[in-house]
């Protein structure tokens, strides 16, 4: 199995693109002026949903669309594990941490239902592979500008970085990265951006053969920095969340 089978040849986000991760503050600015609209999202149906942070972020970064969760009728909850350093990711046959598996166990137990997870860049990849692990515990999975599809596909000062931190777990475990491609067994939304500056929109979406009844791609408008607070994205996170659970559709984009 080699590298460039891996990396699918996704190319690194444009300078252009990473220059302009600095809009990410005025698309905070938007949602509040987004919110007298963003307050007509459906409702949620008390399920628990459970918001990963990014590479290096934390809950606090999580906050913003957390609070919006919770006022639409959600039991929102960060991961609770501090900063995203890319720990979780243990490998061998476990290949997410127990504390972070053991965190959505007792989750689901404590409210008696599945629990949606919501993860944004690197929280994403470690949403779905949670899902691959609980499927029974997983009621779906939402990605925000994830780069699951292909390692290849981040800015190279990020990917460095996590090498740095946590090997090069391409090379160490090759089969790892290639089943992380495949969307988990659970209803999963992929939301990228094509003027993303940090992870090629590329490398966050399911690829066309992995498209089926209960995985779909959507995109959206905005930076990658600026996703987890960004008024579409937020939309879309709540409409997928007020699915009934088994009757899972996708989302009807307009074009």
């Amino acid at each position: 199995m080699s590298r460039e089978v891996l990396n699918l040849k996704i190319p690194k986000p444009s300078l252009i693109n990473m220059f302009f991760e600095s809009r990410s503050i005025f698309e905070l600015g938007l949602t509040g002026m987004a919110l007298p609209l963003l307050l007509r999202a459906p409702k949620g149906d008390n399920h628990p949903v459970m918001v990963l942070p990014g590479f290096l972020a934390n809950d606090i970064s999580t906050k913003p669309i957390r609070a919006f969760l919770d006022f639409k009728g959600y039991r929102t909850c960060g991961w609770g594990l501090g900063r995203n350093l890319g720990k979780e990711i243990v490998g061998g046959d476990k290949v997410i941490s127990d504390a972070l598996t053991n965190s959505v166990i007792a989750l689901s137990r404590k409210h008696g239902r599945k629990v949606s997870l919501v993860g944004w860049s690197l929280g994403g990849i470690l949403a779905r592979e949670i899902a691959r692990l609980l499927p029974d515990y997983v009621r779906q999975v939402i990605t925000l500008g994830s780069p699951f599809n292909g390692p290849g596909g981040s800015v190279s000062m990020v990917a460095k970085l996590f090498g740095l931190i946590n090997g090069d777990i391409v090379n160490t475990n090759p089969k790892l990265m290639l089943d992380m491609l495949a969307p988990p067994p659970v209803p999963t939304s992929a939301i990228y951006s094509r003027s993303d500056g940090v992870a090629h929109w590329q490398a966050c979406i399911n690829r066309q053969i992995d498209i089926a009844d209960q995985a779909e791609n959507i995109e959206v408008k905005g930076s990658h920095m600026g996703l987890g607070h960004n008024p579409q994205v937020i939309w879309i996170v709540a409409n997928r969340l007020a699915q009934s659970e088994g009757e899972w559709q996708a989302y009807k984009q307009k074009t």
